[in-house]
């Protein structure tokens, strides 16, 4: 019968006792004495003995424990398996009551957690880029939320290294205009990424909609929600790099829904004067440095701004052809034009707003932070502007990275919560 200690530290025991390994040649089933101390797993050939047979680390191993009892030489066995980087392997106890004690030590060294001990799963809400996504609801809260499960072996190396930047991102940018990241869930076969569940479709279907025509006082609130979630990522070094339409969401149905920020697999962290020459991004929003292949910062993400905001105002992109390569052409080589006939409804400061973040010299791109102080997008909330003028001639600099990354300062400053970071719902 195993014995089972409450452990803290790294060299406690978790568990010890007989258990059973199939050998490879022969085929019998042979007792051994295991020993669980910390992540580590001890084999001895018999208790007592003071040199181990085998030691191996629980580190990034796998557990299934659904597993069918077998019958071997008349005996009743119950199996678990774990699952190793580069093997599997079933061990066997005498009864029910012993594998669930081992199973248990086993879960808290390796930190496993089950999505469906979690959150119930429901209906399925579609198709993404890595797999299906469901909706589903948590079992202690009630609270609905959106999964995406992932089966890894549809990724490649490249699909997981994004997805798991992406994981990494969300965990850090808990800002009311980006999209929540709740828990993330992997086994041996699959990810589940728990995140906020929006209801109203992506930004560019909300203008195809509306025939691409809003109002310009809702073009500033949209892009006053997307800069302020840009502002965020940028004061973290993190550059989004694939900023578009499709990659926003709406958080619901209604005329005035606010938006959220999506998608984080192509973004990158830059350190203080980094640049780099990946070429990631989408034709008709990707900045003119990335497509020539010059060095570029954190300023891609103002151009793809501009962007947006040219195509909330003008209803149509302004470097667009059905040709790529022209895309390219217009985007390094043509200056923006506002002779459509849109263009004469639409304010001084908006035109102007875009020929600054339009500018094909990142270095002479206006930053996010000076957009954001732009009259079309400051002169849009009063209470925005007098915080962020406190909070500069104050020095408070605590105050200004929330003035400019919060998208309701009336609740700031009336003592309101301020969308800041929620913890996990487990």
């Amino acid at each position: 019968m195993p014995s089972c200690d409450s452990c803290e530290g790294k060299n406690s025991v978790h568990i010890e006792g007989e258990i059973y390994k199939k050998q490879k040649k022969a085929g019998n089933i042979k007792r051994y004495w295991f020993v669980l101390l910390g992540k580590e797993l001890y084999s001895y050939k018999q208790q007592g003995d003071l040199k181990h047979k085998e030691m191996k680390s629980l580190a990034g191993v796998y557990l299934k424990y659904e597993i069918e009892d077998v019958v071997e030489g008349g005996i009743k066995y119950y199996p678990f398996m774990l699952i190793f980087p580069n093997k599997r392997r079933i061990y066997y106890l005498m009864s029910q009551e012993d594998k669930e004690k081992w199973v248990a030590a086993i879960k808290i060294a390796i930190g496993y957690a089950n999505l469906y001990d979690f959150y119930e799963l429901k209906e399925n809400l579609g198709k993404g880029k890595y797999g299906l996504v469901k909706q589903a609801i948590h079992k202690r809260t009630g609270r609905e939320c959106a999964v995406k499960i992932i089966k890894k072996k549809e990724l490649s190396l490249k699909d997981l290294e994004l997805l798991k930047r992406e994981i990494e991102v969300l965990k850090v940018c808990q800002h009311p205009s980006i999209i929540r990241f709740y828990d993330v869930f992997e086994n041996q076969d699959y990810i589940y990424i728990v995140m906020e569940l929006l209801k109203g479709g992506d930004f560019f279907s909300y203008l195809s909609d509306r025939n691409f025509t809003i109002p310009e006082r809702r073009a500033k609130q949209i892009a006053h929600q997307i800069g302020t979630a840009i502002y965020f990522l940028h004061q973290f070094g993190i550059a989004h790099r694939d900023l578009k339409p499709e990659n926003i969401l709406m958080v619901d149905n209604s005329e005035g829904s606010d938006i959220k920020l999506v998608d984080f697999g192509l973004s990158k962290t830059f350190g203080p004067g980094e640049t780099c020459t990946e070429p990631y991004g989408t034709l008709c929003y990707v900045a003119p440095e990335i497509l020539m292949q010059l060095p570029y910062d954190k300023a891609v993400d103002c151009w793809s701004f501009g962007i947006i905001i040219y195509l909330m105002l003008g209803r149509h992109l302004p470097f667009d052809s059905q040709d790529d390569k022209e895309i390219g052409r217009k985007t390094i080589y043509k200056d923006i034009s506002f002779n459509h006939p849109v263009w004469s409804t639409v304010s001084s400061e908006g035109k102007d707003l875009i020929n600054k973040l339009l500018t094909k010299s990142r270095k002479e791109r206006i930053t996010i932070k000076e957009a954001l102080d732009h009259p079309w997008i400051a002169g849009n909330d009063p209470v925005i502007n007098n915080l962020r003028r406190k909070s500069a001639d104050m020095g408070d600099k605590v105050m200004q990275f929330v003035a400019y990354s919060h998208s309701n300062m009336k609740q700031v400053e009336s003592g309101g919560g301020s969308g800041g970071a929620e913890g996990s719902l487990l």
